[in-house]
């Protein structure tokens, strides 16, 4: 199974229906509150490219953006490929 990073906040909707997706494909994740780290959130924005709005995912190391890019890969039959590499 592949792995997958999540940086979300508690209260950030999209961050909820990102999750909702890869839990209900059975993924597992590790899930990074940045709402209250800075130091998180500067680590998140560095790997992201500059991305600072939450979600941002990253499966196996590459980022694939937040939740909207996250339903387009699926929407696209590209995110279970992705799932599957270990």
């Amino acid at each position: 199974m592949a792995d997958v990073t999540i940086y979300t906040t508690m209260m950030c909707p999209y961050c909820h229906r990102a999750k909702s997706l890869l839990s209900k494909k059975g993924v597992a994740f590790k899930e990074i509150d940045v709402g209250m780290d800075q130091a998180k959130r500067d680590e998140m924005t560095a790997r992201a490219n500059g991305g600072y709005t939450v979600p941002q995912i990253f499966i196996n190391g590459t980022h694939v953006g937040g939740c909207d890019d996250l339903h387009a890969l699926d929407h696209a039959g590209k995110l279970d490929p992705l799932l599957a590499v270990a």
